[in-house]
């Protein structure tokens, strides 16, 4: 049996911004829930990216209802064209996947808990998905003035101007020009991996969690629903390295639910996959462009292990403005989006055979 949800403070909703999606009509947001958002992102990025993929003729028929039931928002209306990369290679293409308090992509005080690049190259056999850890220090651009823009972290971008401007800032950090935008809601998460029947995940070490009811994960293979595995995901204060210990642990769940919906027949059943995907649907936005039918048609044949999984290289954390701050490898992030940028990420791979998971 799972042990009940921990308790949280809700925030007040935030007012409605022109461009906006509709708010989740889920559970409301609140400041611990932020904390789940990455593995929520990871998790549903995969489920469009790679599960539905594997579904059979007939599966098909659940997919186009689904998409149904995913919102669209306007966001690269906003951007101006002549601010924006041009695309070496026209056949790949970019997706930014965010995560944040709800789907209403808010810029009054509300900042994104994950942010992913993730790279579709041309010829569709992989997928690699870049986190751009969320304190990583930038140039956020002035969405009113152009070549101006202020130190921050990246985050703020979405804080202060919304999805356009954190789209933006991620396109003036890295180079790479983004096609789609999927934003994703931490509220049905749950659900999306109890869907699967839960998952196993090898506690590679023992410690107790911060939250209520302050399970205890014991080193070795554990079996974990939907609730212990957003309480695994959350934690972070008790490892020396934090942010990054929480996104392996993450990266983990990730390749757990895409095996488990592959082996468990969830593929091959009706009732737990329309479950499984209507979940899924009910926790993500995408921008006006993204069809999620013709995407995952697209990558249809692709598995969990034709996907990468990469951290946007760093050179360690610092203070700025009394702030932890993550500074990029300005070295590193050259290189990495060089070859996002040229379709070439198997060379870089090759050259970088610790980087990717």
């Amino acid at each position: 049996m799972s042990e009940p949800a921990a308790t949280t403070e809700v925030d007040p909703p935030a007012p409605a911004q022109p461009g906006a999606p509709r708010p989740s009509t889920g559970p409301p947001a609140t400041r611990r829930g932020t904390r789940w958002l990455r593995l929520v992102l990871l998790i549903v990025g995969l489920v469009l990216l790679l599960v539905i993929g594997g579904v059979a003729a007939g599966g098909w028929l659940y997919a186009r209802s689904v998409e149904s039931r995913v919102d669209k928002v306007e966001i690269f209306s906003a951007l101006p064209e002549a601010q924006r990369p041009t695309k070496a290679v026209t056949e790949a293409t970019n997706f930014l996947i965010v995560g944040s308090d709800s789907r209403d992509p808010d810029p009054s005080g509300s900042r994104t808990d994950t942010i992913i690049l993730a790279h579709l190259p041309a010829d569709r056999h992989s997928v690699q998905m870049v986190s751009i850890p969320r304190d990583t220090w930038v140039t956020v651009p002035d969405p009113d003035t152009p070549d101006a823009g202020r130190e921050d972290k990246i985050n703020a971008a979405f804080a202060t101007g919304g999805t356009p401007l954190l789209v933006r800032t991620v396109e003036d950090f890295t180079g790479v020009r983004i096609d789609h935008v999927v934003l994703i809601d931490f509220a049905g998460f749950a659900e999306i991996v109890d869907a699967v029947g839960g998952i196993e995940i090898a506690v590679d070490e023992a410690f107790t969690s911060v939250h209520p009811p302050y399970r205890r994960f014991d080193a070795g293979l554990r079996q974990m629903d939907g609730d212990t595995a957003l309480d695994y995901a959350r934690q972070r204060k008790q490892f020396a390295d934090g942010d990054f210990t929480r996104m392996r642990h993450q990266q983990e769940i990730i390749a757990a639910v895409v095996d488990r919906a592959g082996s468990s027949g969830l593929l091959t059943d009706p009732g737990r996959l329309n479950a499984f995907l209507r979940a899924t649907a009910d926790a993500v936005s995408v921008d006006e462009s993204t069809s999620v039918f013709d995407t995952v048609w697209a990558l249809r044949q692709l598995r969990s292990g034709d996907l990468t999984m990469l951290t946007s290289p760093s050179a360690g954390t610092d203070q700025r403005g009394g702030q932890s701050v993550v500074l990029p490898d300005e070295s590193g992030v050259a290189a990495l989006y060089q070859a996002i940028r040229d379709d070439d990420l198997d060379e870089w791979l090759r050259e970088n055979p610790d980087a990717g998971s």
